[in-house]
């Protein structure tokens, strides 16, 4: 049992080897096929190829997204993720170890996103949400085991991919079901867009974490922009507005008093236990 847990890279422990040709090669790996899949299609496979935009716009469901706010997204996203990298090379072996305690979710969640786009590009939308919710417990594991860290490291490889992953979900789903444009399809998504709000509330609330609100505050007025475009008399475009709004407010009223060094009184996830609200009282 001693040896099983020596050789296993998701049990949490105060010294990590650095494995940081594989973090790498994964992180460039996400970022070639992301930009690559952008602005080509793939001259493969038997279903509609389409760019990864191309397949967004190709479908008029209730979670499709404005592109220029998405690819802004990714793009801050991705440069913030090679922060995380510099800290694999950094000579505090405090820093060294935080980063290397996060390395395998995040070698995984580069490697599912790249097994996502192959398949999204392809209309393999099917396969493609699976990889999706096997990253989202990825991900989810990885915040609950380590919700701690400086925002150099929890903000890119922590809540930015695990915000995408969530929305993601309803993103490919909504285009995977049949008939995605249909009324049904629409009042299901009038519905389930209420759950950004409260994902993103629960980690406002319980863990203080101004960046999850942010983060899907940011994606939902990517989605109220293309709704919006759709079709002004609607619904989804305005619930994807109000739910930005409440986010973003809920986001500055914890994320003000953490950058000032006021502590708020909001609940934290184990009665008080500052460890569980990762982003009160943490260094840069």
């Amino acid at each position: 049992m001693e040896r099983v847990h020596q050789i296993n890279p998701f049990v949490k422990r105060d010294s990590h080897s650095k494995n940081t040709i594989l973090t790498t090669v994964t992180w460039l790996l996400s970022i070639v096929v992301s930009f690559y899949y952008t602005f080509h299609s793939p001259h493969d496979g038997v279903w509609y190829r389409r760019k990864i935009w191309g397949q967004n716009d190709a479908y008029d469901t209730a979670f499709r997204m404005n592109h220029i706010i998405a690819s802004i997204y990714w793009i801050v996203l991705f440069i913030l993720q090679g922060g995380y990298i510099a800290y694999l090379f950094s000579g505090t072996v405090e820093r060294v170890n935080e980063a290397c305690s996060v390395g395998s979710h995040f070698i995984i969640n580069n490697l599912f996103h790249f097994a996502f786009v192959m398949l999204f590009v392809r209309s393999y939308f099917g396969w493609a949400e699976l990889f999706i919710i096997l990253n989202f417990i990825n991900l989810s594991s990885l915040y609950f085991r380590h919700p701690g860290y400086a925002r150099v490291i929890h903000f890119p490889v922590v809540s930015g991919p695990l915000a995408w992953t969530f929305v993601a979900i309803y993103w490919n789903g909504a285009i995977m079901v049949p008939h995605p444009a249909s009324l049904v399809a629409r009042i299901f998504g009038n519905i389930f867009i209420w759950s950004i709000l409260v994902y993103g509330l629960f980690f406002i609330i319980v863990y203080r974490d101004y960046t999850m609100g942010f983060n899907l505050s940011v994606l939902s007025a990517a989605i109220g922009v293309s709704q919006f475009f759709r079709q002004v008399i609607a619904f989804q475009w305005i619930f994807a507005f109000v739910i930005m709004a409440v986010l973003f407010i809920a986001t500055v009223v914890v994320a003000v008093p953490a950058a000032t060094g006021k502590n708020t009184k909001l609940p934290s996830a184990r009665g008080g236990d500052t460890e569980r609200a990762p982003l009160l009282g943490e260094h840069n």
